[in-house]
C-alpha cells in the first residue's frame, strides 16, 4: 500500500469528523473491519456493528479534537491522539486505525483515559447499545 492511500483515506477521515457526514464513514469501513473498544474485552466485527459505535461517539464525544498523528513504518496505521468531553468528563484518547491497501479501515481500536471519562463514556454507549440489540 502506498503512503499516499493512507493519507488519503485519513484526510476523509477527518473530514468526516469534521462534517459528521456517515456516507464517508461508510465508504472508509471494509465489510470485515474490526472494532477494539475501551470498554469491551471482545472486539467488535463487521461494518454494520463499527458503523454504529463510530458513528454513535461521534455525537456523544464533545469538543473533540485531534491534536497529532504518527505513522507506522509500514505507512498502512496510522496512531490518533485526541481529546474530548463526556458528561462534564474530561478524556484523552488515541485511535490506532490500520488501512487495507484501497484504503478502508479494516482494524480500529480506541484506547481512553482517565477512568472517570472511560465510565461517562461507557454509560452513554450502553444506552445506545441496548437500543440497537433490542
Amino acid at each position: 500500500m502506498s503512503y499516499t492511500n493512507t493519507k488519503t483515506a485519513l484526510q476523509k477521515w477527518h473530514r468526516m469528523v469534521q462534517t459528521r457526514d456517515m456516507n464517508i464513514l461508510n465508504e472508509l469501513l471494509a465489510d470485515d473491519v474490526v472494532f477494539r473498544s475501551p470498554v469491551a474485552f471482545n472486539p467488535y466485527e463487521g461494518k454494520q456493528v463499527v458503523f454504529f459505535i463510530l458513528s454513535n461517539v461521534i455525537e456523544i464525544f464533545e469538543n473533540f479534537t485531534y491534536h497529532r498523528e504518527f505513522f507506522t513504518e509500514d505507512e498502512q496505521s496510522v496512531v490518533l491522539e485526541f481529546s474530548a468531553m463526556v458528561s462534564e468528563k474530561k478524556l484523552k484518547g488515541i485511535d490506532m486505525i490500520r488501512f487495507n491497501e484501497q484504503g478502508q479501515i479494516v482494524e480500529f481500536e480506541v484506547m481512553l483515559r482517565p477512568k472517570s471519562g472511560l465510565e461517562a463514556l461507557a454509560v452513554k454507549m450502553g444506552a445506545r447499545f441496548a437500543q440497537y440489540q433490542a
